[in-house]
């Protein structure tokens, strides 16, 4: 093993830093939407304006981009399968893709010290 290899597996360090910096930004971009879909909801359901009507549909797609990073993130750091399911259901919830984000990039970064 050398130096530029993480010490749980064979994956570049630079490849671990890249997809953590993915799943990162994506989940970020993911709660956001998904709080301005909260919006959207309340507004078209509670004062029935369909201003908003587009968000569910980005939304959609932007979480459909966070499961592939996400995913890409826990193979390259040999996540088990709970880990992966619990940190892709995140991306549902409104608030807990934020601090999903936080604790799986603290975990990533003192696994492998970036």
């Amino acid at each position: 093993m050398t130096e530029t290899t993480t010490p749980a597996t064979d994956t570049p360090v630079q490849k671990v830093r890249g997809a953590l910096l993915r799943y990162r930004v994506l989940a970020w971009i993911t709660g956001l939407w998904l709080l301005l879909l909260v919006v959207e909801l309340v507004i078209k359901y509670g004062f029935g304006v369909d201003a908003l009507d587009f968000v569910p549909i980005v939304h959609g797609w932007v979480y459909f981009v966070y499961l592939i990073f996400t995913i890409d993130l826990a193979i390259k750091v040999r996540w088990p399968l709970g880990k992966i399911i619990i940190t892709a259901i995140a991306g549902t919830i409104p608030f807990l893709s934020f601090w999903f984000e936080h604790v799986r990039t603290k975990e990533v970064k003192a696994q492998y010290n970036l």
